[in-house]
């Protein structure tokens, strides 16, 4: 078999697998959106597929936003999606071992959602089962803005860069 017929079908056999794999995908996708659209919140979709909302605290003049994950992931039979705000810039705001250790602590405490860092930004982040109720879902994403704010603010005082 030449490379051209071998490189063609294997070309083939990848559009094949990911047209058969697409529906699952914007099912989920359909589901986020269905929640959010049911509770009248305005969101945008970003370059990673994740739901983008911006909460507006007029009375303080700050924003917050938060994210709802565009995909989910299966963890023993659970199908999980993540809630998650960003609080911080690691380096700018000097968050070092001390604070880390601190924020791992008042992790521990939290009943709903804990403190990451991805990249250079510190997170609160809520992990969901998928199948929540739109009101359930607007409920973290509200617990997850609110806990994100006071933590900038915490960090930042009065910039309000995310």
């Amino acid at each position: 078999m030449s490379s051209f017929v071998r490189n063609t079908l294997s070309a083939s056999m990848l559009l094949v697998a990911a047209v058969a794999f697409a529906p699952a995908a914007q099912a989920e996708d359909a589901s986020v959106k269905s929640r959010l659209d049911s509770q009248g919140i305005k969101y945008e979709v970003d370059q990673d597929g994740d739901y983008k909302v911006t909460y507006n605290y007029s009375k303080e003049g700050r924003t917050q936003l938060v994210f709802v994950s565009g995909k989910t992931e299966s963890v023993a039979g659970f199908t999980i999606r993540e809630v998650f705000s960003p609080a911080a810039r690691v380096e700018k705001d000097g968050i070092n071992g001390a604070k880390a250790l601190e924020m791992l602590a008042e992790s521990r405490k939290n009943k709903f959602g804990s403190w990451e860092i991805g990249g250079d930004v510190l997170y609160f982040v809520i992990k969901l089962p998928d199948n929540v109720s739109a009101k359930q879902l607007e409920a973290a994403m509200d617990i997850a803005a609110e806990t994100a704010d006071d933590m900038e603010i915490e960090f930042s005082g009065d910039r309000d860069d995310l």
